[in-house]
């Protein structure tokens, strides 16, 4: 039997979603992954890498991942939840996760690292990226893209303007600003499909600036109206992007 609207609501609205693991969704929800591979291409440079830091880890769930991390490796982390998981899943492994705020500096001394990663960042200070690499070294992140799941957002909040900041030509650009070197700029666009209606409720409860200021009770006329839609065409299909970019520090 079709589950209700109401059960389906009540068990994503208490689920936890603490963490970046999106395994809740199997099943449920669907969006492709990019072509290069983030988590194959960040093994191969953590292991050539001596120092690396990882920006904005998460729950540490990627990280954990690197069948070799870097000689010396840290990760730093905001979100108090996420950073009690980082912790407890990348201490085992021999890696510090120190606590970040939200000031723009990382807490680290000029030229430590000779890599630099991050997947997903809410914030990329290029500035400090750039001081806290080594010359020679590479910062390497896998982002969000412009515009991704504006078939989401639209739903629920209504058209939205055509501009973004996260475009990958003006991260490119805020790089170079910094003193370095882009050496591979990707962009590609991703298919999601979502298959009821608590999948989107799980997802935008932790994506929060796809709609910003979700909750359940603010947004549940739209909630019942997606709900109907699924139950009469089936899943909803929207498009995330993402883009890889690479940069180097000269030596």
């Amino acid at each position: 039997m079709a589950r209700t609207f109401e059960d389906l609501v009540a068990e994503a609205a208490s689920v936890s979603v603490d963490g970046w693991d999106f395994s809740w969704l199997d099943g449920r929800a669907t969006e492709e992954r990019p072509s290069w591979g983030y988590a194959r291409l960040l093994g191969e440079r953590m292991a050539r890498a001596s120092a690396a830091l990882d920006v904005e880890t998460g729950g540490g769930e990627v990280l954990a991942g690197v069948p070799r991390l870097a000689t010396r490796t840290v990760a730093t982390e905001s979100w108090p939840p996420n950073l009690a998981l980082a912790t407890a899943r990348l201490r085992p492994r021999g890696v510090v996760v120190v606590a970040t705020g939200d000031e723009r500096r990382l807490p680290f001394g000029d030229g430590v690292f000779d890599l630099v990663t991050s997947r997903h960042p809410v914030t990329t200070w290029w500035e400090e990226i750039s001081r806290v690499l080594q010359p020679g070294g590479t910062y390497f992140s896998q982002q969000v893209g412009p515009r991704s799941a504006v078939k989401v957002t639209e739903f629920f909040m209504g058209p939205q303007p055509a501009g973004s900041g996260r475009d990958p030509e003006l991260a490119g650009a805020a790089a170079e600003a910094a003193g370095l070197e882009v050496r591979d700029l990707r962009l590609e666009s991703l298919r999601m499909v979502f298959h009821d209606v608590g999948a989107v409720i799980y997802y935008l409860r932790k994506v929060i600036w796809i709609v910003p200021g979700f909750t359940v009770d603010r947004y549940r006329t739209e909630l019942r109206a997606l709900h109907d839609r699924i139950q009469a065409d089936g899943p909803f299909l929207a498009h995330a992007t993402r883009f890889l970019i690479e940069a180097r520090k000269p030596a």
